[in-house]
């Protein structure tokens, strides 16, 4: 599913508390990142660190996100570019900014990541510290805002563990 961020037919906003949550401290923790504002950050990723199911969520709006900024499908090359323009963004306000992790958020939200194979996988602390940078940035790139993308993240799992 392609997602335009545009009007959705269904929003975050009527979801059981704990996707409310995850949508709330993801949208403060996006807002964070693009002001670069580091206690609100840290606030907001902090309260994701301890919402169950918040990789989830965040993972399908990266995927999401890529889909919209490459709508022909990615390379290594753009992957990489993704990487380093994640990174490159976020170093000078959050020094502790791993490539590594974001990475793992990367191929986790193609669907490449095996943490078997990964000698040293991310705790899902630093995941949910970084997940937000990697949104902040791929939004930047699509000039629209998080509210489309979490709706439609939270529709797509919706539909998928209705199917399962």
């Amino acid at each position: 599913m392609l997602c335009h961020a545009g009007p959705v037919s269904v929003t975050w906003r009527h979801l059981p508390a704990s996707a409310r949550e995850i949508a709330g401290a993801a949208t403060d923790a996006v807002e964070a990142a693009k002001n670069q504002d580091t206690e609100a950050y840290e606030a907001a990723a902090g309260r994701l660190a301890t919402a169950e199911r918040s990789g989830l969520v965040l993972g399908a709006v990266v995927r999401l996100l890529l889909e919209a900024t490459h709508p022909d499908g990615l390379d290594s090359d753009d992957v990489r570019q993704v990487l380093q323009r994640c990174v490159r963004a976020a170093a000078p306000w959050r020094p502790d900014v791993d490539p590594h992790v974001v990475l793992v958020l990367l191929a986790g939200a193609l669907g490449v990541y095996d943490p078997g194979e990964d000698d040293s996988p991310p705790d899902p602390a630093a995941l949910a510290r970084h997940a937000p940078l990697l949104v902040a940035d791929l939004l930047a790139v699509t000039g629209r805002p998080v509210d489309g993308y979490l709706s439609a993240a939270f529709a797509e799992i919706e539909r998928t563990e209705r199917h399962d």
